[in-house]
This record gives structure tokens, sequence and C-alpha cells, in this order.
């Protein structure tokens, strides 16, 4: 817990003293002041959280220094002492916003009694409006039409900027990007800012249909085209007609998909599967990828003609380890989704366990943060969710498959890796903050990596 600053007004030197040495030993900030004039004086300079004061003084006492004080800064909390304890004194000093009333003589334990509860309380409304800030800040940021697309880092500033500059126009767009980055968030922001915002935006995920089930999904068809076709359906083409068709992981479709594509993107025309009736359509295309489509086209299995009507305007999206900037934001974000949404007890995130998250290279990007979030909301047992917790889960997430090639990439770095903590844990003769040192990173860190690769401690 951080220490507060506390200005303590007293016009007995010898009092006065006492009390400031007996609060520095706690390691408070403590100003002093033989008066409340001296107090006020400095009171913007020294910024207190607290404010002691004696209550009979001159020229000021202390029930004018207390209105004074709560007329400046309302949030600055002020215990009044006394000897002369009555209890009419002390209601009034408490009806005039006074935290706390102290009675002289006290002991040096007694008061820093009091002053513990204080500043626990000082500390705890400090957080609570805190984390209101942050989520204002949050809430204004998915009001910016972006919904989730939460992001402050250059990377995520330019996509914004592409956004806002695509929107209105009706060019066909590509976003790619890798799984789990947010490429349909992309996509539905740009159709909520355009000009077909109020007709549907309808999603197609061609990877999870094969040939013949998508080609039914996008054109629909005619009753009896086909087995099963017990009825007249439309395609996501006609329900989307005046709006946006998502075409999520277009990289995946067939080449013969992709001829029978490439005419409604040409002549914004088709017929449903088994139907004769040619039907037209005006619909913007929005589509999305986490394939390289450019080797695709140099393999022979994506055409480039259809590629080039669909990548009028390419949007890349950066990976969550290109903008590790963003993940603190990100993971109090999803933190209070989860909360919002469930019942689970309040819960916050320290910093030491925001730098493991940040240490992490999020192989599946935003989603996998997403969902370790929540599952660090229903795991952890304290309102805290401790570094150890978040170390041990990104270490079961982190660990290399054992059916990895002995000779990859990421089985090298593995090995790498581990190696030097090894070698830097027996350099330092065990000593983990040393070691960290050696290393060039945080004692969190590296208790985050031994825990990864299973190095006992």
């Amino acid at each position: 817990m951080k220490s507060i600053t506390i200005m303590i007004v007293e016009d007995n030197e010898t009092m006065r003293l006492g009390m400031v040495e007996s609060l520095r030993r706690e390691n408070y900030t403590v100003q002093e002041y033989s008066n409340g004039r001296e107090a006020l004086v400095n009171l913007n300079t020294i910024r207190p959280q607290l404010i002691i004061t004696d209550l009979k003084m001159e020229p000021i006492d202390g029930l004018m220094l207390l209105r004074q004080v709560k007329s400046l800064n309302s949030n600055i909390e002020v215990l009044m002492i006394s000897a002369y304890g009555t209890i009419d004194i002390a209601v009034q000093a408490m009806q005039e916003g006074a935290v706390d009333f102290l009675t002289k003589p006290f002991s040096p334990e007694e008061l820093r009694i009091r002053v513990k509860k204080i500043a626990e309380k000082i500390q705890e409304k400090e957080k609570r409006e805190l984390l209101e800030e942050e989520n204002q800040f949050l809430h204004d940021t998915i009001n910016r039409s972006y919904e989730e697309i939460i992001g402050q880092s250059a990377e995520m500033q330019k996509v914004f900027s592409v956004i806002e500059r695509v929107a209105t126009q009706d060019s066909a767009v590509l976003i790619e990007g890798e799984s789990g980055t947010g490429k349909e968030l992309v996509a539905r922001a740009i159709h909520r800012q355009s000009l077909r915002a109020g007709k549907p935006f309808i999603k197609v995920n061609c990877g999870a249909l094969n040939e013949n089930l998508l080609e039914s999904e996008l054109f629909g068809h005619e009753k009896g085209a086909f087995t099963g076709a017990i009825r007249q359906k439309r395609g996501r083409f006609e329900l989307a007609d005046g709006g946006t068709l998502f075409l999520d992981e277009i990289g995946d479709i067939s080449l013969t998909m992709q001829v029978k594509l490439l005419r409604v993107l040409q002549e914004q025309e088709f017929e449903r599967v088994g139907g004769e009736q040619t039907l037209k359509v005006d619909v913007r295309i929005i589509s999305a990828t986490n394939k390289n489509l450019p080797e695709l086209l140099r393999e022979g299995h994506f055409r480039e003609d259809l590629y080039y009507r669909l990548s009028v305007i390419p949007i890349q999206l950066p990976s969550l380890r290109e903008r590790k900037t963003d993940i603190p934001l990100l993971a109090n974000f999803f933190l209070q989704k989860v909360m919002a949404n469930k019942t689970a007890s309040r819960k916050t995130i320290p910093v030491e366990s925001l730098q493991l998250l940040s240490d992490y290279s999020w192989p599946g990007n935003i989603r996998e943060l997403e969902n370790l979030i929540e599952r660090l909301v229903v795991i952890s047992s304290t309102e805290e969710i401790s570094p150890a917790l978040v170390a041990q889960q990104l270490g079961k997430a982190a660990v290399p498959s054992p059916t990895q090639e002995e000779g990859s990439l990421d089985q090298a770095l593995y090995s790498y890796e581990k190696n030097l903590i090894l070698q830097a844990l027996k350099q330092s003769g065990g000593i983990k903050n040393q070691a960290a040192k050696l290393l060039g990173i945080r004692t969190s860190t590296l208790y985050y990596k031994m825990e990864k690769y299973g190095i006992l401690k």
C-alpha cells in the first residue's frame, strides 16, 4: 500500500514533533506547521490527503481551518485533535466534515492506528475513483463507434484513422490479420459509420462451410434444388441488400466458388441455386482473412482478379504482441466486462500482473486475452488477481506442445531462453532479483518465466 501525504498543524512544538516522528516511522510523507495560516498558504503546494489539526490555535482555530480546507478541496480528510474532548465539540467537528476526532493526551500507537484506518479509507476511495475514471474512458472509447476495438497505441490509431476515412465510401475492404485480432469488430465499425448503417450487416463464415453449403448460404436456393431443399431460401446477398456483407475467412473458399463470387462482385447480380430468375442487389463487401493471400496467389490457390476486387482498401490489423502498450487497457476492459455480466466478486489487476500479461506473446491475440481474464476472475480467490496466478495460467498456455518438432523455431527459442535463465540463476547463486538484473527483466517476469519453463524455485 503506497504512502499518503499528511499535513500536521499544531502550535505546541513538542506535541507536533512527536506526531511527526511517529508517523514518519510508518513511512508517511509528513509536513508540519505551527498554525493554520501557514497550512493554508502551503495547501496547494503540499497537496495533502490528510490534515491533522489541533482545535485551539491562533489566529485560525481548527474548526475554521477545517471549513476553509473543505471549501477548497472536499477530498482532503481532516483529523481533529483537542485537549477539550467534549462530545459537543466532537459532534460539531464531524458535522463540519472531520473524518475523526482524537482527544489529548493520546499515545503514539493510538495515533498510528487512527491514521492507518483513515489512510486505508483514502486509498480505497482513490482506487475506486481511478477505476471509475478508467471505466468512463473505456465507455467513451466504445462510444466512438468502435464498439470493443480498444487501443491507444500508434498501431491502433492508424486503424481508427483508416476506418474513419473508408467508412463513408462504398469501396470493397479487405481486413487482414491473425485469428483473434478483431477483424469482425472492424467490419462492424465500418458499417456503423457508413451511409448504409440503417441497413443490414450480414456475416458469412466462409471457412465453416463446404462449397455446396456456402453457395446456398450466399445465393439462396429454390425449393427442390437439392435433397433437403423443402422451401425457397433467400441467400446472404439478398438479406444484405442495401447494406454490408461481411465475408469472413475469405481465403478458405474454393476456386470454383471464387469464380461465382467474382461474377456477383462484377455484375451485382446472381441466381439462387436451382433458380432461373436473375436477382440484382446493392451490397458493400467487406472481407477478412488470416491467410496470406498474396502467397495463395503465387501458389494458384486464389484468383488474382478476385483478390484485386476484394482488396480495393486493405486494412492490416496488428497482432496483440505488436501493440503491447494496449494490453493493460484491454485487460481492465475485459475485467469490467466479465464482472458486469457475471455474479463475480469485485476484482482488480495489480501492476505486477499487468506486466506479466504484457510480457506474454499472445498467439491467440485479443480473443485469448479475453478468455484468460474471464478464467482469472472465476478462479482467483482474492480481490487482487495475483502475479503468481497469472504466471500459472500463462505458463500452461506458453509451454510448447510435446508434439512440436524438435528442430522448430519455437522449440529452439524455448530451449535458448530456458538455458539463459538457468545460467543467470546459477551465476547469482539462486537469488532471484540478481538473476533478473543479469537478464535485464523484472523480478516478477523472472518468476513467470520460471513457472513457464518448470524451473523449481
